[in-house]
């Protein structure tokens, strides 16, 4: 608005300098005379300018007509270029125009005035190959797929544009849901420009979702090669692939590669934690429970996790709670003031009925550190040491609305999986689980008071089970209630 106001302002301004000046000229300018074939032309300052201007515009319209009359010359003696040139040097201007207008109308998101521009310079400049780019590009800005695909198509019959023609094409398909042909035109992008990233993370993304993981791997490598990956970043994405790649074709008569490329995986990335227990399952499948007793409790120096501890009981599975205890001895003391480690250490002292020991492995990690399971563990250790039922209620009252402690936890997207997977099922990121608490995992359940008795049952119930020599453990009860509600 003020903008406008200045340009009128600016507007009046110049017309009255004009007049004054004008005014200011007939009033005290002497004139000028001009005497040709005896004839004298008397001009005033005011018919003079107005000469000077039209002599001008007569000089300028000489000068075009004696490059035209050149032009015709040379076109005479056969130059067959000379008039096109004359023409074209106008059309390229006029060309040229259009084709900026039309970037800058892409870049302001006008797509129909992109896509009129882009027609314009066509018409003007004949360069399909410029022009084409412009018109996809508008088409899209504009929301018209239809015209897009077309003018993509178009791209692929040149060499120059091919490459532009099929990653277009790919992106419209990603939009369209058609992963089947996006995937084989992510390849046929890949093969023209290998080092291009935007197609390499495509092809990568589209290969783990159909569980290609031999081909994610190769651009994973490519990747790598080029340097457009971090050593410790490729070697950690390389092992979740090989051991997806593993996993697939594991079983009992699984060929000696495929335990290989498990193994392998685990030494490239010992905190990936599904490769660690896969690995030693090979070696217990094979006979070598040493071997797989030794990957488990490296992978405990690393990152402590459940599974890895349920795997290192799978290797004896019959023994007793006492020589678990002991047998276990070697997989704790790789990490032995983790808290993983001391909740493992309070759970096989409570099965050895060492409920003493049990709380002093514990610590203070129901106060520090509520979880579910420090809790649940604490409500086994009063019910194994004979504290009254409401101490025991009291615990696992506070465990139903604690964290549920770590999880897997989506780093992108913060969705939460019972199960490891190389891809998120919620966005599909691609090695984004972590073994983390969740920022939402310390929701409180509703109503959860009211729910103690179908955990811990009524003291009545309690009675008639002692009578019965029937007994309860709090902690898996409580692991299966709290689980099925979150």
């Amino acid at each position: 608005m003020i903008w406008s106001f200045l340009k009128v302002v600016l507007f009046v301004v110049i017309v009255a300098a004009l007049a004054l000046g004008a005014g200011y000229l007939a009033e005290t300018g002497s004139g000028v005379r001009i005497s040709v074939a005896n004839t004298e032309y008397s001009l005033g300052p005011v018919q003079m300018v107005v000469a000077v201007l039209v002599a001008i515009l007569i000089l300028w319209l000489v000068m075009r007509l004696a490059g035209l009359i050149i032009a015709t010359l040379r076109f005479i003696n056969g130059d067959e270029t000379a008039l096109s040139r004359y023409f074209d040097r106008n059309r390229e201007r006029k060309g040229f125009q259009a084709l900026a207008d039309g970037l800058m109308a892409i870049a302001s998101g006008e797509g129909k005035v992109a896509l009129s521009q882009a027609a314009k310079a066509e018409r003007y400049l004949g360069r399909p190959e410029l022009t084409n780019l412009i018109a996809a590009q508008a088409a899209e800005v504009a929301g018209d797929t239809r015209r897009a695909t077309e003018v993509y198509k178009r791209l692929l019959a040149d060499d120059r544009t091919r490459f532009v023609g099929v990653r277009g094409l790919m992106r419209q398909k990603l939009a369209e849901g058609d992963t089947e042909t996006a995937m084989k035109l992510a390849e046929k992008a890949f093969a023209l420009k290998p080092r291009q990233q935007d197609v390499q993370d495509t092809l990568l993304k589209l290969r783990a979702e159909k569980r290609d993981w031999k081909g994610a791997r190769e651009v994973l490598g490519a990747k790598h090669k080029q340097g457009l990956l971090p050593r410790d970043v490729f070697r950690r994405r390389d092992a979740v692939l090989a051991l997806q790649e593993a996993k697939e074709v594991f079983s009992d008569d699984a060929p000696i590669e495929v335990r290989e490329a498990v193994i392998a995986a685990n030494k490239q990335s010992p905190d990936l934690i599904p490769a660690a227990v896969l690995a030693a399952r090979g070696y217990v499948q094979a006979g070598k429970p040493k071997y797989a007793a030794r990957i488990l409790r490296k992978s405990w120096e690393v990152k402590p996790h459940p599974d890895l501890a349920a795997t290192f009981a799978a290797i004896v599975p019959d023994e007793t709670p006492a020589a678990r205890l002991k047998r276990f001895e070697t997989l704790l003391s790789a990490n032995p003031d983790h808290e993983e480690s001391r909740l493992l250490r309070a759970e096989l002292q409570i099965a050895a009925e060492d409920f003493p020991s049990a709380r002093r492995a514990l610590g203070d990690l129901a106060e520090t550190r509520p979880t579910a399971r420090s809790l649940a563990i604490m409500a086994a250790i009063a019910r194994g040491e004979g504290h009254d039922d409401a101490v025991v209620r009291g615990w696992l009252a506070r465990a139903l609305t604690a964290s549920r402690g770590p999880q897997w936890v989506c780093e992108t997207c913060h969705n939460i999986q019972a199960d490891w997977t190389p891809t998120c099922d919620n966005c599909g990121g691609f090695d984004t689980l972590s073994w983390r608490e969740s920022p939402n995992a310390a929701a409180p359940l509703p109503n959860g008071a009211e729910m103690l008795p179908l955990i811990v049952g009524s003291p009545a119930q309690q009675d008639r089970a002692g009578d019965a020599g029937i007994g309860i453990d709090e902690a898996e009860i409580l692991d299966e209630e709290v689980g099925q509600r979150r």
